[in-house]
């Protein structure tokens, strides 16, 4: 799993054209449709913590989880900006622990897509089950095998900013359905000089089959798939998913 270790730094100005406010009314209104409207809940991945924010603003009492040490410190200088009580803990999601069950997991930004094993991924499932209240709600997105095959594949993606840029190359192995990001950045530092940076990141395209037996093995119910930011079936071209699923029975 990508730790955005230097990205980190520019992620959320490269993220700028990303309509939070908008994602996370969509991702309140899942919430109160299948009865989750307040307590606590756990962001897997939140990275910088700009959705985590925004859902304590709606009245959760919000976990964040990452395991970026880079990205989690940029989440507590928001936190410490909006005086918010979020609890935010270093931890990869293959091995998280809480202290006690949550009413909803949620994650998003295709967090999940970096999960690149199916024995992982299911790990991942058991988990959120295993923390979940009973009947709690688990509702996280994905990038869709089309969004890989059509629209990243082996294409590369740049961008230049004043105070930094970016050149982001991707490679997709229909076999694997593995996708590699390789990133290169270049930062202005103090100084006014251009660093450069290189990491390389993994994401796995999962069928929404694949997806939906995985969360039964964890003990989870499939409640929804819907196409992003709506309530729609996914159809053909859609490029982004977002999952529903509730605890229903705790594995041994």
């Amino acid at each position: 799993m990508a730790s955005y270790e230097s990205f980190a730094r520019v992620y959320d100005t490269f993220m700028d054209n990303i309509p939070y406010e908008e994602w996370c009314d969509y991702l309140h209104m899942l919430l109160k449709k299948y009865g989750v409207e307040d307590g606590l809940v756990l962001e897997l991945g939140c990275g910088t913590g700009s959705m985590t924010e925004l859902l304590a603003a709606c009245g959760y009492d919000m976990i964040g989880a990452d395991n970026s040490i880079e990205m989690l410190e940029i989440a507590m200088e928001k936190k410490e900006a909006s005086g918010s009580d979020i609890l935010y803990l270093m931890q990869d999601m293959r091995e998280f622990e809480l202290y006690g069950t949550v009413r909803a997991v949620v994650s998003v930004c295709d967090s999940m897509n970096y999960i690149t094993e199916e024995e992982d991924l299911l790990t991942v499932f058991s988990l959120v089950n295993n923390y979940l209240d009973p009947g709690g709600v688990f509702i996280f997105d994905l990038n869709t095998v089309y969004k890989y095959e059509e629209l990243l594949a082996d294409h590369t993606i740049a961008e230049n900013r004043e105070e930094s840029s970016f050149i982001w190359e991707n490679w997709y192995d229909e076999e694997t359905q593995i996708n590699e990001y390789d990133l290169t950045l270049f930062i202005r530092n103090e100084d006014g000089l251009y660093e450069k940076y290189e990491e390389t990141h993994y994401q796995r395209a999962y069928t929404i089959d694949t997806v939906k037996r995985l969360l039964v093995q964890a003990g989870l119910k499939p409640e929804a798939v819907y196409e992003a930011f709506t309530q729609d079936a996914p159809g053909e071209v859609s490029e982004r998913v977002y999952f529903v699923a509730r605890e229903v029975t705790k594995r041994c």
